[in-house]
């Protein structure tokens, strides 16, 4: 039967089966009491909850001051982990850290899982290992009153993290100064034309050393590694000037080189014939010197054979003078039998032809001429008379 069926006590039920407000039996809690409850329940755990008199009120005291401890608890927890989380920290391979306790420094740390205490400690940690770089570019005035570019890179890396740290405020900032002041005083030091050309490598060394001495000095913990420094040029507002200064250079190089590599072809050559010179002079020197001691010993053998026989030895001499001297002549003297003229024979053909050659008619073409056979008639009868003479 329905609820609100005649019969039913729809004036005193409601749907749910209990009765109406004012009856006897209690229906569904209502919505605002609902809500109402849950207020009270959230001012009690916050500490807001007013007492009630009576029991009631000694119950919800109760119960408000158990919710705050428990929130507060919860609280510190929350707290805890967020300070654990920060407080522990991992430090890589290539990096180091240091820690100041109550702003003063209390250890260096390596890699590996650490921890620390803030707030009373404070960390810096930084990569040591890897190579940083910093470039520099400006106007810069030279040895002789010249402006140039000189743009450069230096690379560095930090090698004591607790200087880089403790002793100086910004310490790449003084890097960079002292990159400047170094840069300023070798530049201010050096000719242009060094600057320009072959002069930057001792550059970069002389830079790099007053670098890490300034580092040095200041204690920033920074290691200079390498200091390049580029192809430097001069302003663009005189640059075709500094072009036709740097072309002169080079044709100035060119023709010296030109003119040391012909010396070098002709140095050689005149010594070599003045070593020439010298050897044919020493060989002449030599030959004269060898032939004079011949002369002079054979001339002392003659003697001892003079002594032995003179008329033939001086016969000896006169033929071989006379041979020597017809061999050096074109006159040929041809003689007959005793009563007859002398004929003098001028061999033209000969004459000519040693003219072409340029030495003189053989003995053989003189000695065919010549009657061999009177002229050796003559020289055995004289051999035999001196023969017998001798004995």
């Amino acid at each position: 039967m329905a609820w609100n069926e005649p019969g039913g006590n729809s004036n005193n039920q409601d749907p749910w089966g209990g009765k109406r407000k004012g009856g006897d039996r209690k229906g569904p809690p209502d919505l605002d009491e609902a809500f109402r409850k849950l207020q009270e329940s959230l001012n009690g755990l916050f500490g807001g909850g007013k007492k009630r008199s009576g029991d009631g009120g000694g119950s919800g005291g109760g119960s408000g001051k158990g919710g705050g401890f428990g929130l507060l608890g919860i609280g510190l927890v929350v707290l805890l982990a967020i300070w654990l989380y920060n407080a522990i920290y991992v430090v890589d391979e290539q990096e180091q850290a240091v820690v100041l306790r109550f702003g003063k420094y209390y250890e260096t740390v390596g890699s590996g899982l650490n921890i620390y205490f803030p707030p009373f400690d404070r960390k810096y940690l930084e990569n040591v290992t890897r190579e940083r770089a910093y470039s520099k570019q400006g106007q810069m005035l030279t040895e002789d009153e010249n402006i140039v570019e000189v743009p450069l890179t230096v690379q560095y890396k930090i090698t004591n993290l607790q200087d880089f740290v403790l002793n100086v405020d910004q310490p790449e900032v003084s890097l960079q100064h002292a990159t400047e002041s170094a840069l300023r005083h070798v530049v201010g030091s050096t000719a242009m034309d060094q600057v320009l050309t072959e002069g930057r490598e001792l550059m970069a060394s002389e830079i790099k050393e007053r670098l890490q001495r300034f580092l040095d000095t200041y204690r920033t913990g920074i290691t200079v590694t390498q200091v390049n420094v580029q192809s430097a040029a001069a302003p663009r507002e005189v640059q075709e000037a500094f072009d036709d200064v740097i072309r002169a250079r080079e044709d100035e190089q060119r023709s010296r080189n030109q003119a040391e590599t012909y010396a070098n072809g002709v140095i050689p050559e005149a010594r070599g014939q003045a070593q020439r010179i010298v050897e044919d002079a020493n060989g002449y020197r030599d030959e004269v010197v060898s032939r004079a001691k011949g002369e002079a010993d054979r001339f002392t053998k003659l003697v001892s054979e003079y002594r032995k026989a003179p008329e033939v030895t001086r016969e000896r001499l006169y033929l071989d003078t006379m041979q020597e001297v017809f061999s050096n002549t074109s006159k040929v003297l041809v003689t007959g039998d005793k009563g007859q003229n002398n004929l003098l024979y001028l061999p033209l053909d000969k004459m000519i032809e040693s003219s072409r050659t340029g030495s003189a008619p053989s003995t053989g073409a003189a000695a065919t001429v010549v009657d061999p056979g009177s002229r050796a008639a003559d020289m055995q009868q004289q051999r035999d008379t001196r023969t017998r003479e001798t004995r």
